[in-house]
């Protein structure tokens, strides 16, 4: 098994978790914030966007099952990259969308999809992804972990979240963990 770590903002965290806890591969999906300029960020400080900081998620997965560029394509599916600092009702720079990079080699993996789906003409609107070197992951407070899978009747859950899964579900039936 070969190990690696994604880390990915596409809005709330809790959507990007919820479809990724379902990839074949994918080993664990840690709720976080990324890209900030203070030191152990609350979800709080992060609502206000003032810490600069996205609400991501960190992927550990097995690249033998499911590659970094496989990781992209779902990303790119699970959220709109031409809004800048919103997804849907979400809006403030915490909900942009952003690739951190772990290396140089996901850096030229992400900025050659953004090149070659920013060609495909598949938005009218500029894709608008940050890809950023990650500098400092924060696990964000144990609440948001699972989110989905612990308050499933919950609003959000059954009228933002659900609906990405099954879109992820139906797209990717063949990459879904048994």
């Amino acid at each position: 098994m070969t190990t690696e770590v994604a880390t990915l903002g596409g809005g709330c965290f809790w959507c990007l978790e919820a479809v990724y806890e379902q990839l074949k591969g994918v080993k664990q999906v840690v709720s976080g914030y990324a890209g900030g300029h203070i030191d152990n960020p609350t979800y709080k400080q992060v609502c206000t966007g003032t810490t600069g900081h996205a609400e991501v998620v960190q992927i550990t997965f097995d690249s033998q099952v499911v590659t970094y560029e496989d990781l992209l394509n779902v990303f790119f599916t699970i959220h709109d990259p031409t809004t800048l600092n919103r997804q849907g009702a979400d809006v403030g720079t915490q909900y942009r969308s952003a690739i951190f990079y772990h290396d140089a080699e996901q850096r030229k993996i992400a900025q050659a999809k953004i090149q070659e789906l920013a060609a495909s003409g598949l938005w009218s609107d500029s894709i608008v992804t940050e890809v950023e070197p990650l500098d400092t992951f924060y696990r964000a407070e144990d609440y948001h972990q699972g989110y989905f899978q612990r308050n499933p009747d919950q609003g959000y859950c059954q009228f933002v979240i659900a609906p990405k899964v099954a879109k992820f579900r139906k797209q990717y039936l063949e990459q879904l963990k048994a």
